[in-house]
Formats: C-alpha cells, sequence, structure tokens
C-alpha cells in the first residue's frame, strides 16, 4: 500500500495526491492518504478533496500507518523523522521528500511506503495525467454567478489572471517564504499575452480585489472574479480551468487552475521567482512549454 501525507491548501494537497496515485499505479498497490496533519494545523485548513473533485481518495487509518511504519508512525516521531539528520535511523517505508526540485529516486520506493512531502512537480505523475485529470473532475456543477461567469468565458478568448495575495500579505512566515507577485510582473504578462492572443478578455481572480483594482490597470475587456470564498474558493480553480490562457501567480492553486485546462495551445505565464528569496532550485515546477518571465 502507498500511503500519502495531505497537508496545506487545496494546491498543495492536489500535488500530494497526484504524486501517490502516479506512484501506486507504478507499484500495482493500492492508495490511501493520510489526512492527520488537519488535526491541529495553525492556519485551521482542512482536507478538501474529497469534497470538491468526484473521484474520492480513501482515508488511512491509524493501523494502515502503524502496519507501515511500526514504531515510527506517531506524528510527532514522524516528525523528528523528518528532519535531513535523522536519515540514517529513518525506515526505508518512511520516504521524507529530500528538495524541493523534482526526485527521481521516488521510481525506486518500496510498495509499501508513507510519502509525506509536497511533490510540487508534474514530473511525479506525467505518466498517468489521465487518470491524474479524471480523479480531479469538479464533483459539483457550477451555478448562479459562476455559470454566467463560465458562459462568458466560453464565448471570449478567455485569460485567467490570478494574484494571491491573503496569507502571502498577513501571516508573516508565509510572507516570509513567498512574497507576493509585483505589478510589474502582471504588466509584463498582460503585454506578452496580448501581443499573442486575439481580442484577450481578462478574467481576474484574487482575495484582495481592492489591491488589484487600485494597482493594475488593465487596458483590455475584464471580469472581476471575487465573490468566491471561504468553502467556495474552489470554484475560482474551476472557472481558471476553462479559460484559454493563463497568467498565474505563484501558487499551486493558480497553477492547478492552468493545468487542469487541457488545451495543448494554450499559453501559460508564470512568475520566475516562485519563492522569495529561498535559494532553491524551482524549474521542476513549471510544465514544458510554460513562460516564466
Amino acid at each position: 500500500m502507498i500511503i500519502i501525507r495531505i497537508s496545506d491548501g487545496l494546491g498543495n494537497q492536489m500535488f500530494q495526491l497526484a504524486a501517490g496515485l502516479a506512484v501506486s499505479a507504478e507499484r500495482g498497490v493500492p492508495m490511501r492518504v493520510d489526512i492527520s496533519c488537519f488535526a491541529d494545523d495553525r492556519m485551521q485548513r482542512r482536507f478538501e478533496l474529497n469534497r470538491v473533485f468526484s473521484c474520492a481518495a480513501e482515508i488511512a487509518g491509524k493501523a494502515n500507518v502503524r502496519r507501515i511504519l511500526g514504531w515510527q508512525h506517531p506524528h510527532r516521531v514522524r516528525r523528528i523523522m523528518s528532519r535531513r539528520g535523522m536519515a540514517m535511523l529513518r525506515r526505508k517505508e518512511l520516504v521524507i521528500e529530500p528538495h524541493f526540485h523534482y526526485w527521481p529516486e521516488i521510481n525506486h520506493v518500496p510498495s509499501d511506503c508513507y510519502l509525506a512531502g509536497y511533490w510540487q512537480s508534474e514530473k511525479y505523475f506525467q505518466k498517468h495525467t489521465d487518470e491524474v485529470r479524471v480523479r480531479f473532475t469538479f464533483k459539483h456543477p457550477l451555478t448562479d454567478n459562476n455559470a454566467e461567469i463560465a458562459e462568458q468565458i466560453s464565448r471570449v478568448n478567455a485569460v485567467s489572471l490570478h494574484i494571491r495575495r491573503g496569507d502571502y500579505v498577513s501571516d508573516s512566515g508565509t510572507r516570509a517564504k513567498h512574497g507576493v507577485c509585483l505589478p510589474g510582473y502582471y504588466e509584463k504578462a498582460i503585454h506578452y499575452l496580448a501581443k499573442r492572443v486575439e481580442s484577450p478578455h481578462f478574467f481576474v481572480f484574487s482575495d484582495d480585489m481592492d489591491w488589484v483594482r487600485f494597482n493594475l490597470k488593465i487596458s483590455h475587456p475584464c471580469c472581476f472574479v471575487a465573490h468566491n470564498r471561504g468553502e467556495e474558493s474552489y470554484n475560482d480553480m474551476h472557472l481558471m480551468s476553462l479559460c484559454r490562457h493563463h497568467i498565474i501567480a505563484n501558487s499551486s492553486f493558480s497553477w492547478w487552475g492552468a493545468w487542469l485546462n487541457p488545451d495543448k495551445d494554450k499559453i501559460v505565464v508564470a512568475p520566475e521567482r516562485w519563492f522569495n528569496n529561498h535559494p532553491v532550485y524551482t524549474g521542476d515546477i513549471f510544465p514544458a512549454g510554460w513562460i516564466t518571465m
């Protein structure tokens, strides 16, 4: 059995599930998800995959984790064992992502293992994209305002533009790690798309639309989408995925909004700086063909 630890927000949960699906498919063994991290999540995030998407992931119980990890199964022990200096004491079944960029050794993990990490690269599941797309079929149809916006998207050369602020601004730790994309990035991206897309119509998604309206000037038709809040936030990702082209933030949420668009001719512009002054290689997070600036 492959058990994948699920944590953080919806975009990160999707990367984790996709990696787990790929490993279980390669090994020919079932996969379950460990959602125990949410019991003490300081940001009060929740496991969202089974609520948002149509293909439910089976939950791993304590007995499943204990069978694979033995005495290292308690959450506090796993946290200690995840430290770099503890690698020699770690069971081979406890697989900790060693760094942010793609780790090819995932292809050699045991058929019984517990995977802990973020796994933020398409390379982890590239052979199984069809299954991943099926898994990430949205469970509920768009209704009301969202249905009207989806109809509008279908009639124009729609470009999604995502500006994430929220905890990237309000939480000091998150702000120090991620930072926010500056207006200059979006201006360059808009100019790049406008030169390549006939009559672009921008659909702007943000959790801080007042900041967007004050700081970003778009000289093209645009629609500001700000009504999906709280448990309905995932509808923004659904709407993004319906657009033809994309300008994403340094956010796994809008990464998936762009990736879920299956059009091979789509243009996706992403920020070259994914983290704020963190010296880590981030090239593997961008699928082939995506433009960084």
